[in-house]
């Protein structure tokens, strides 16, 4: 395939007037490539004979010990993978060529990890959406060289939720994904064992890690052009495969869906139209069950929907981004907004009876109040920058206090699509553009996407720990963002404490 000549966007008209263009801007980054805009034409995923069957992540062995702590080992290593029917590809994965197993525990367990590298690169585990102390948050500050291994160890201390791990090396997170690095976490608790929802996993509760890749002619991993927004691939992979089917015999299926992507952002829905009902977002179950047609979801996003299994088959589908997320842009082919996809073939087994209906209360949810902040921060998203400065490892952008409430406002003043997630924490939406968020949006959250031009106000208080040495991160979750230098970082003191932030090696 021969590529389109390397273009550079000026900003929208309802981009913010500023004295320094993009061109201008983009083109003094000695460090930063010229990034080329690619349209992605969907690479057929087979017909119906031609499907796969989804692969279930294993769930990850652990023993107890004496203390009544849970360990969990898992090894980052090269493998192949059939990505594509046929054809080996080469891959990243945990315990196994690509992805990792699905790690599961509950509220109130102690957990610990040995990790080991087995890479010929450095690389870190991040525990996304976890609620840990800053030297194992698993950021680019925690890396494990290549032989090397990490022993990281906490209580989960969380409402039940679907988290995932990936790696956070600076300046490499992209590449370190896109080769397969990624698995679950899933974390229960008494509510989601009394929400009466599907929870046989594998059978009718099912991890879909949901990503998108480029393939060479013998199909290795094409990394060789970015688009604006990242590695935009052409095929899309569930659970580390091209084209699956599930096969549901349960009158419904509940799919916790992570958007594994570096940089694309999919529109969900099922092909014939249908609703199904959104039970949980990042952070937990909601107050309710939300039904949708469609569900936008960005890099690092997570969500569990409840699915009916009808007669028929009916497909999970990635349809073209709407205009209220961006999708009316002039530059929507460039960040794969105009694509569609097929997901995965969901097809009725066995005897069919209907579908229970859902709980209408899920849980309850304590809201955090304005009038408690302590601190009100502003992260102005733009040109891989956030208020106008890149990431500097040693340099701490603000200092929080333990146990406090913090209002933030993120504006993407951008013509590129962002997001932003805030490493430890769940978040509340306070809301969009001044409107409260929608019921889908309701629940707890560490990344929201903010589409060009949008404001979101979050409320947050980091709870439990504090360090004066170990940062925590916040950053635009697209990941080549992130690595280009959209990332600030901040520590969680206790009143009194004082700063002394680790001195880390020039990057």
């Amino acid at each position: 395939m021969k590529y389109p000549s390397p273009v550079r966007h000026a900003p929208s008209s309802g981009s913010p007037a500023s004295s320094l263009s993009r061109r201008s801007f983009l083109a003094g980054l000695a460090a930063v490539p010229v990034l080329t805009a690619l349209g992605c034409t969907p690479r057929a995923t087979g017909s119906d004979t031609g499907l796969r069957p989804l692969p279930i992540p294993p769930l990850a062995p652990s023993t107890v010990d004496a203390d009544g702590m849970r360990h969990f080992t898992l090894t980052a290593a090269p493998g192949t993978t059939e990505m594509l029917p046929g054809k080996q590809t080469p891959t990243w994965g945990f315990n196994g060529s690509v992805l990792g197993p699905t790690v599961r525990a509950r509220r109130g367990e102690q957990v610990g990890f040995t990790i080991a590298n087995r890479l010929p690169e450095t690389t870190s585990v991040h525990w996304h959406g976890m609620h840990v102390p800053a030297r194992f948050d698993g950021g680019p500050h925690q890396s494990i060289e290549p032989g090397g291994r990490w022993t990281p160890g906490w209580t989960i201390d969380q409402p039940g939720a679907t988290l995932w791990y990936h790696p956070h090396p600076h300046g490499s997170t992209e590449k370190h994904a896109y080769r397969g690095l990624a698995g679950m976490f899933i974390v229960d608790d008494a509510d989601t064992d009394a929400a009466g929802l599907p929870r046989d996993y594998g059978v009718d509760d099912i991890p879909l890690i949901v990503q998108d890749r480029r393939f060479t002619a013998d199909g290795r991993l094409d990394e060789s052009t970015s688009s604006d927004v990242g590695l935009l691939g052409d095929t899309v992979v569930t659970n580390g495969i091209a084209g699956t089917y599930l096969d549901i015999a349960a009158p419904r299926v509940r799919l916790r869906i992570l958007n594994g992507s570096g940089g694309r952002i999919y529109n969900f829905g099922l092909a014939d139209g249908g609703e199904f009902s959104m039970i949980a977002g990042d952070g937990g179950l909601l107050p309710r069950p939300v039904s949708l047609t469609r569900l936008v979801l960005s890099p690092g996003e997570r969500a569990e929907i409840v699915v009916p299994v009808g007669s028929s088959p009916v497909r999970l589908r990635a349809f073209p981004i709407d205009a209220a997320h961006g999708g009316n842009s002039r530059e929507a082919a460039d960040f794969g907004f105009t694509d569609t996809f097929d997901v995965l073939e969901l097809r009725p087994a066995g005897t069919r009876t209907g579908a229970p209906a859902l709980p209408a209360t899920l849980t309850t949810i304590a809201r955090l109040h304005p009038a408690q902040a302590v601190a009100r921060r502003r992260f102005d998203l733009q040109w891989y920058m956030i208020n106008g400065e890149r990431m500097d490892m040693n340099r701490i952008d603000h200092v929080s206090t333990v146990d406090t409430t913090e209002v933030w406002t993120v504006r993407n003043r951008d013509n590129w699509p962002h997001n932003f997630h805030v490493h430890d924490t769940q978040f509340q939406i306070l809301d969009i553009d001044g409107q409260a968020p929608p019921p889908h949006l309701a629940g707890w959250k560490d990344t929201v996407y903010t589409p060009r031009g949008a404001k979101v106000r979050l409320i947050m208080k980091f709870s439990d720990y504090a360090d004066p040495t170990l940062p925590y991160m916040y950053h635009c979750h697209l990941m080549l963002h992130e690595d280009k230098g959209m990332m600030g970082q901040f520590l969680v003191l206790c009143p009194g404490q004082r700063a002394a932030p680790k001195k880390m090696p020039a990057h």
